[in-house]
């Protein structure tokens, strides 16, 4: 069984990771994605959470329908930082005998540039197949500076990070351009903006019916 984990605060969890999921499973070929929210994530700052019971709670919600994903409680009942590297070693325990391949691991654009920094990154490249997950507009960015040839002594300044720049082996996977974020999930509640439809129907009912993130008045149709 070959399988990929898709880690994050899911705060809330939507209908872009579902997506990212499923291109994971059509395009290269995984039985199974697990998703798995972290208790506290080592690299940023949790603004509005939810309470973690309630992020899995969600995503639980939210897999349900699709046999391919599952929920996977791992850093939520492991509580203190949750760090890629020791849910992987505890996945591969869990699953020993089962796997037929290197686990996956799903991360985005905005995670590689700063790959090198997590717990083990060497360790953890040299132990998972690494799938980077690309938008068309970064995949189209990146071959307009390849075409772009320094000529003599001019050199074209490089800014900012861009996909050539991830130099660890890892295969890319066509990341759908939708533009949601759970921050943006999340702003839209507090300001009474829609967002009926940025989530799957169980998880909008769910975040109305604990009042989620300041959700009021049965939230947004």
């Amino acid at each position: 069984m070959k399988i990929a984990v898709l880690g994050g605060s899911f705060n809330p969890v939507h209908i872009g990771h579902l997506v990212l999921a499923d291109c994971v499973c059509q395009e290269l070929g995984y039985d199974k994605v697990l998703f798995v929210p972290c208790f506290l994530p080592p690299h940023k700052e949790m603004a509005d959470a939810a309470p973690a019971k309630d992020r899995l709670k969600m995503v639980e919600l939210a897999v349900k329908s699709d046999s391919r994903f599952e929920a996977e409680d791992y850093e939520i009942q492991k509580k203190g930082i949750s760090y890629t590297w020791d849910t992987v070693c505890a996945l591969e325990k869990k699953y020993a005998g089962r796997l037929t391949d290197k686990i996956g691991l799903i991360f985005g654009f905005d995670l590689a540039s700063h790959f090198e920094n997590w717990k083990n990154a060497e360790l953890l490249a040299e132990k998972c197949q690494l799938i980077l997950a690309v938008r068309e507009d970064e995949l189209k960015q990146d071959a307009e500076n390849s075409r772009n040839k320094a000529i003599g002594e001019y050199k074209i300044e490089k800014k900012g990070f861009s996909v050539r720049d991830f130099n660890f082996p890892h295969v890319k996977v066509h990341n759908p351009q939708l533009e949601i974020s759970s921050s943006e999930i999340r702003s839209c509640i507090q300001n009474g903006k829609a967002w009926r439809y940025l989530v799957s129907d169980a998880v909008f009912e769910y975040i109305k019916k604990r009042g989620l993130y300041g959700c009021k008045n049965g939230g947004s149709e």
